[in-house]
């Protein structure tokens, strides 16, 4: 098997020019000598778990920020690194692939080769698997030649990729050492990043020589915080997608008598399904987050989409699209509840066939009230996370049947006056993943790719590439580097996969904020999207032309630039250090005074560990 990575592909003409296509670099990437500045040190952004993260954490926590700037920025304190001695580098695949992935090694290997071309750059065969067995290809430009802005990870392969156990971090640890790596980098999700931390603190804390660097690839989306926009391989899943949801939209606005239940991809945020709400204005979409804070039933989410299609129906509309994110199960109260025994029970070692009889009362009747094949895909055995199978059970399928019956009921009892309720189901799950990258996503992994090189030159360990501003055009793009540390937090309290991690320092997915300007957009027209057909196809992916350089709605509409921000506050900190010298006047000093006063008395309050943390 493994004579087959880093083969040859054979290209379609349109894959050949794509594979010509060569990514920008934002100008402070540009050239052979790049500035590094080191900001503050960082801390936990919830600050009621930062004691638990530095105590986890005690080599790799609180260390600063760091921004990449030209050769000629103007920065007093940043410095030049002048030396690139030859370095070896390892890079593996972990999580599910995402369309760009491809780039980050390529963009790592052009960085390499540029500052020292006797560096050299091992992929490791197969993922995490690959990394404990120390099956390496060495990447060079030829191998890459076909799998330049190509789709998928079949250039190294992945598993089911985790790094977690003492047994693996301890295989991994071998495998850095015997290669001679200095460098190790990780492209993957939240959990891929999470164990490239721990990585990170074991080599730091067994002097182990090799740095880690993490590079945010998932095409959920839910790798978001304060330094991380958007996730590599998220713009390409959204407009694949948009597109296929357009057509069934325009389909079912053709025949007008059916009814489309699509389940998206995003485990457990809903991320792909909002973006492509915003892209293509189907009629519908119930977002995991708003079923589990409202703490909607499956009767609650069944009589909403009922009472949708009988709305439309008195405007002789018997057509829709609805989209549902595959992590709605879980988002389900009772639902929940009920796979949590099944899991149980499963770990206790119980058959599959008995399950069914030693669930409790309660759960044991909803189980008999669903339908035969939802019963036998909730008895799948957990994710290694402890998570459903969630890409396994079709929700479509269950909320199409409930719809169905519940209108076939309205019907006869007369409530209901329209026509037959028809439902078709689609799961969109893996047609997107495997397509060619965006013309962003292209460019944002190769630029990361690049970043992920700098952080190595730099000598620093246990961070994430981060590129900031990226709603705005490339060359005003902010690259730097955060602590992967920084971006954790401690879970409390715990749903889907928080038995695992309870307590435990980590990254977790981020949800859909239900205060932020996306979803406020999404709720603004929610009314004219199920009631007016104002269905829009964005068309296929577009390389040039009109299309090409669009960015995700979600993207653009939230206000991200956190590292300008504050770059932005050092400015106003330098300013005020500049006027309020020894010697100013006393009125100067008075209102300095009284101004930081105000400023900081309300800066503790927010950021005191009782004051609105987040819960998890």
């Amino acid at each position: 098997m493994d004579s087959d990575y880093g083969i040859p592909r054979e290209l379609s003409d349109l894959q050949k020019l794509r594979s010509q296509y060569q990514p920008q670099l934002p100008p402070c990437l540009q050239g052979t000598t790049v500035r590094v500045e080191f900001g503050d040190a960082t801390t936990a952004a919830d600050p009621s778990g930062a004691h638990t993260i530095s105590r986890s954490f005690p080599h790799t926590y609180g260390q600063p920020l760091a921004h990449f700037m030209r050769e000629t920025a103007k920065v007093p304190d940043a410095r030049i690194i002048t030396e690139h001695p030859a370095i070896r580098v390892g890079v593996v695949f972990c999580g599910r692939q995402s369309p760009g992935g491809h780039n980050v090694i390529w963009g790592l290997l052009d960085a390499l080769k540029v500052h020292n071309p006797n560096s050299t750059l091992l992929g490791f065969l197969g993922g995490s698997d690959g990394l404990f067995a120390q099956k390496t290809l060495e990447v060079t430009d030829d191998i890459l030649a076909t799998y330049k802005n190509q789709g998928g990870y079949d250039l190294l392969g992945r598993t089911k990729d985790q790094i977690r156990t003492t047994e693996q971090v301890n295989a991994a640890l071998n495998a850095c050492t015997s290669l001679k790596l200095d460098g190790l980098v990780i492209i993957g999700g939240v959990t891929s990043n999470t164990d490239a931390a721990q990585l990170a603190e074991t080599f730091a804390e067994r002097k182990c020589p090799t740095k880690v660097v993490g590079v945010p690839v998932t095409l959920n989306g839910d790798l978001k915080n304060q330094f991380v926009e958007t996730n590599v391989g998220f713009d390409t899943i959204c407009k694949v997608n948009s597109q296929l949801i357009s057509n069934v939209c325009t389909d079912a606005l053709s025949a007008e008598k059916y009814y489309y239940f699509i389940r998206l991809m995003g485990r457990k945020a809903s991320h792909v399904a909002l973006e492509c709400t915003l892209q293509s204005h189907p009629n519908m979409v119930i977002l995991a987050e708003e079923v589990a804070t409202s703490k909607l039933t499956l009767f609650d989410i069944t009589k909403q989409i009922c009472d949708a299609v009988q709305a439309r129906a008195e405007h002789d509309k018997y057509h829709g699209v609805i989209l549902l994110p595959e992590g709605l199960i879980e988002s389900i109260p009772e639902i929940y509840a009920l796979l949590q025994e099944i899991h149980g029970l499963l770990r206790q070692g119980v058959s599959v066939d008995n399950i069914s009889s030693q669930l409790s009362p309660w759960a044991s009747a909803l189980f008999e009230f669903l339908p035969t094949f939802i019963r036998k895909q909730l008895l799948l055995h957990p994710e290694s996370d402890d998570s459903a199978q969630l890409s396994q059970i079709e929700t479509e399928k269950l909320l199409a049947h409930l719809v169905e019956a519940e209108m076939n009921k309205r019907l006869k009892e007369g409530t209901y006056k329209g026509k037959k309720f028809n439902g078709i189901c689609h799961f969109f799950g893996y047609q997107a993943r495997g397509s060619l990258p965006s013309k962003f996503d292209c460019d944002y992994a190769y630029v990361l790719g690049h970043i992920g090189y700098h952080i190595l030159a730099a000598g620093l360990n246990g961070y994430m590439a981060t590129v900031t501003n990226l709603k705005n055009p490339l060359n005003k793009w902010r690259c730097g580097a955060a602590p992967i540390t920084s971006m954790m937090t401690v879970k409390r309290y715990g749903r889907g996969h928080g038995a695992v991690t309870l307590g435990k320092p980590a990254l977790h997915p981020a949800a859909v904020d239900l205060k932020g300007k996306s979803y406020e957009l999404l709720r603004q027209n929610a009314t004219k999207f199920l009631m007016d057909d104002v269905y829009r196809n964005p068309g296929p992916l577009q390389f040039e032309g009109p299309g090409a350089d669009a960015k995700a709605v979600t993207l653009c509409v939230e206000d991200q630039d956190y590292m300008g921000r504050i770059k932005k506050l050092q400015g106003h900190l330098d300013k005020v250090r500049s006027i309020v010298k020894p010697g100013c006047s006393q009125d100067v000093l008075k209102a300095a005074l009284s101004a930081m006063a105000s400023v900081t008395d309300i800066l503790s309050v927010m950021s005191s560990p009782t004051s609105g943390s987040t819960p998890y």
